[in-house]
């Protein structure tokens, strides 16, 4: 019997097996997905092949990036099918084309901006002193339908960017903290058809609306420690929600009572209310839930691709098993 998640007309159906890999391939972790105007989907994720690419039936059309990306954290896919993606690893974002061939290196390999963040301590001395310029282990990346690439920046920063379609800064803004406009790693981003500006304030468990210019909007509070946002043609907002299991942080901000939320995928409309959540479970590995969800997309037909990143949020298989579910498909039903 299929497993059916969702409500009204957010219902879906787990694909179970879908997407497949040569046998020797692993994703370990997804931790970008994104599709492209053809319905292909592109598989960021932290195994030997950074970047593979898999078709709406899951067949393998191709990989790339191998030996370019250190930190693969966000993905996203550009109006021309230009792919984009975040590196944590050596503090830049990536723009391929469809093809796979690299086209631009935003930020500098290896440099850093100094922020005072130091990823070799343990938390939480590894904190944000200061806010600084691009970037300091940049999270994720969107670009509006002119062309203007927007980024998360990220753990070792506390701001987001915002670049012309050229690669040249036009702005930044955000500062460490928990006040409007000042971020706890900003984790995820999306823009929408009017340019608003949506950021995944993580460890302050909301997310934070802003116009083109940085200037604030509002906030959507008490998300589940949202990691990925995604918005469709529709309006719909995609949200990944951590939860309070995975990959936790000392000194976190928690809801209040004893029962703390799980890893979550909720449906939201723009003005933050809930269409449709679900994910929450027993069984963190079954299918149509989660453990540690770090990336959703949705497809022209309505389908969604929920990628998670179950090794390293599950501290190395001592959460969960290894062999949980990295990546899931969901296809609309109708």
């Amino acid at each position: 019997m299929s497993t059916r998640v969702g409500v009204g007309n957010h219902r879906y159906e787990v694909v179970e097996g879908w997407g497949k890999l040569p046998e020797d391939w692993r994703f370990v972790d997804v931790a970008g997905v994104a599709v492209n105007s053809e319905d292909n989907v592109i598989i960021l994720n932290r195994g030997t092949h950074p970047i593979v690419v898999l078709d709406r039936a899951g067949n393998l059309l191709g990989a790339f990036g191998d030996g370019e990306i250190r930190g693969a954290h966000g993905v996203c896919v550009g109006p021309d099918d230009a792919i984009f993606c975040a590196d944590s690893g050596d503090h830049t974002v990536k723009k391929y084309g469809p093809d796979g061939k690299l086209l631009m290196v935003l930020g500098i390999r290896d440099q850093p901006s100094d922020t005072g963040y130091d990823r070799s301590l343990d938390w939480p001395q590894r904190e944000v002193k200061r806010a600084a310029g691009p970037f300091h282990c940049p999270t994720n990346v969107a670009v509006s339908q002119t062309g203007e690439i927007f980024v998360s920046d990220g753990y070792g920063n506390a701001r987001v960017h915002k670049f012309a379609p050229d690669g040249t800064l036009l702005r930044s803004w955000g500062n460490p903290g928990h006040g409007p406009g000042e971020f706890w790693i900003p984790h995820g981003i999306a823009v929408d058809r009017e340019s608003i500006v949506y950021v995944a304030d993580r460890e302050n468990s909301r997310v934070q609306r802003f116009s083109p210019g940085g200037e604030y909007l509002g906030e959507w509070s008490w998300v589940y420690r949202p990691t990925d946002l995604f918005i469709d043609q529709a309006g719909n907002v995609f949200v990944a929600e951590f939860g309070y299991r995975a990959g936790p942080v000392p000194g976190q901000l928690e809801p209040p009572g004893e029962v703390k939320p799980r890893g979550r995928v909720s449906i939201r409309a723009l003005d933050g209310s809930v269409l449709a959540a679900w994910g929450e479970g027993p069984d963190d590995c079954a299918p149509g839930f989660f453990f540690a969800p770090h990336a959703v997309t949705t497809d022209s037909r309505g389908d969604l691709y929920v990628g998670e990143v179950v090794y390293s949020a599950g501290q190395r298989g001592r959460l969960v098993s290894p062999e949980c579910h990295a990546l899931q498909k969901f296809a609309h039903v109708l």
